[in-house]
């Protein structure tokens, strides 16, 4: 392809005589470069982009891309552009034929519950009939294909291949967790959305995006457009005060969804207990009656929000009802680690005090006993949240066990008297500990029949990031072990014991 057919009609780019250069291939990693490729030089948070230029021209780049001046003495093509990860997505959608025009693309933005209404929705279009694919924080699922996944939402370039390689396999549908550093970063600029979804917003990613307005002004563009018209209908949570402001834009269509009555699509009823969630709801071609093994208030805003985005994409009441059915867990949301022992023990990906507090409001509506909480808060990220994370752990559990999380380069003593402030607020019976199988361990130790106990905070995640490495570890992975050491789930045959895998 030339490179004037790739970038000609890119937002300020200083194409000069290189209109009628051939481009093979295109790649913002060095390493990725291939003869004739044309090598986007984008400073990143860590690294920057144009260190690697000559790594780039040594595998063959006949091109570079950059928000910077031509290097003095270079030969090689430089392409100037005013933003260079718009330059990317635009390139990129060019390069493989505008492939989110001729799919169903829905991107689903917020703080807590992308992961799960993104699940939730992509089994719902299959029980329609649909080919899916999958983008999220957990892995990305192309058809048949399963990648992990190394962002929330890839980079523009990787995500258009992507959806290039998906349509080629006769897909129809693809759903996307898109990130607030996505939007922030453009890393979906270009995309045509068929439907866009807001869950919620709270605290988090505030080292980032400084404050809350910010946070807000980068999920907002999904709304907006991305260089591109709105997306076709905007899925709303109306419970949430940042939702009713997103009401202020003009889409094409709007449906809003919550428990609030004057929602679109709402509960007429619900119940929730150990075994599940069952629900009317209320929608404008009718009533969807739905069962699912998720529990919790937060699942069901899940459930109302993927159901709402259903509807509005014409899915039947009996494809909503099955999809919903057919998901029996999400990977580190609220899962259960089950060796045959008298006491729950869960595992959830929260990370915020919003996300915490509804997971251990869930949590104690199922307990019979005691909570027992395993949670802590990250390295080199918001430390506002911290004491408030602390302070929302003491007040809904019976026992606190504070521990890390992934310190990254931060001193992990630090980071727990930062969460101690709020947690020592509240009066409530604490541990401390460093180490986090240590903790996990202790909190197993304590737990009597009846109680629950939540490893919060890393969910799925099966590493931790200390400050000079990354370590295996699997919050599931440890609790199993570790309930096995205390004679849980002995293999058949042994005494005293029953093997509940």
């Amino acid at each position: 392809m030339k490179l004037g057919a790739l970038l000609g009609e890119a937002e300020g780019v200083e194409l000069g005589p290189h209109a009628g250069l051939d481009i093979s291939s295109l790649a913002y990693d060095s390493r990725r470069v291939q003869p004739g490729g044309l090598f986007f030089a984008i400073q990143g948070e860590k690294q920057d982009g144009h260190a690697f230029v000559p790594q780039a021209l040594d595998r063959g780049a006949v091109a570079i891309v950059s928000e910077r001046p031509r290097p003095a003495g270079l030969q090689t093509a430089w392409v100037r552009v005013p933003r260079i990860r718009r330059a990317l997505a635009h390139a990129a959608r060019e390069f493989y034929g505008h492939p989110d025009s001729k799919l169903r693309l829905v991107g689903i933005t917020g703080t807590n519950g992308k992961t799960t209404t993104a699940f939730l929705l992509e089994n719902i279009l299959r029980a329609a009939g649909l080919r899916t694919a999958l983008f999220g924080t957990i892995e990305y699922r192309i058809g048949e294909r399963t990648v992990p996944a190394t962002n929330t939402t890839p980079e523009s370039l990787d995500l258009f291949a992507y959806l290039a390689e998906f349509l080629e396999r006769g897909g129809d549908a693809a759903v996307m967790e898109v990130s607030s550093h996505a939007l922030a970063q453009e890393r979906v600029w270009g995309m045509r959305f068929a439907g866009a979804v807001f869950t919620n917003l709270t605290r988090d990613h505030l080292d980032y995006h400084g404050d809350m307005e910010n946070y807000f002004a980068a999920k907002r563009r999904l709304f907006e457009g991305l260089g591109t018209p709105t997306p076709e209908v905007g899925v709303i949570n109306r419970d949430d005060p940042w939702g009713v402001r997103l009401l202020e834009i003009r889409l094409p269509r709007r449906i809003t969804y919550g428990l609030d009555p004057a929602a679109d699509v709402t509960v007429k009823y619900f119940s929730s207990t150990q075994e599940g969630i069952c629900a009317g709801i209320r929608t404008s071609s009718g009533e969807v009656t739905v069962q699912s093994p998720l529990v919790g208030r937060a699942n069901l805003l899940n459930i109302l929000a993927a159901t709402a985005t259903a509807s509005a994409l014409g899915i039947a009441a009996k494809a909503i009802e099955e999809g919903v059915a057919a998901l029996k867990s999400v990977p580190g949301r609220l899962e259960r680690v089950d060796q045959g022992q008298p006491f729950l023990v869960l595992v959830d990906y929260a990370h915020t005090d919003d996300a915490l507090r509804n997971v251990l409001t869930a949590v104690r509506g199922l307990a019979r006993g005691r909570v027992i909480t395993v949670f802590g808060c990250g390295g080199d990220r918001d430390r506002t949240k911290r004491p408030l994370m602390g302070e929302v752990a003491g007040t809904l559990s019976d026992l606190a066990v504070l521990t890390s999380d992934n310190p990254r380069s931060e001193d992990p003593l630090r980071i727990i008297n930062d969460v101690l402030v709020g947690l020592q607020k509240t009066g409530k019976p604490y541990l401390a500990e460093v180490d986090r199988e240590t903790a996990i361990r202790k909190a197993l130790a304590a737990a009597r029949a009846g109680d629950a106990v939540l490893i919060a905070g890393k969910g799925h995640e099966s590493y931790q990031i200390l400050r000079h490495e990354t370590i295996p570890f699997d919050d599931r992975e440890v609790a199993r072990k570790v309930l096995k050491e205390m004679g849980y789930g002995k293999e058949e045959g042994e005494t005293g014991s029953r093997n509940s895998e």
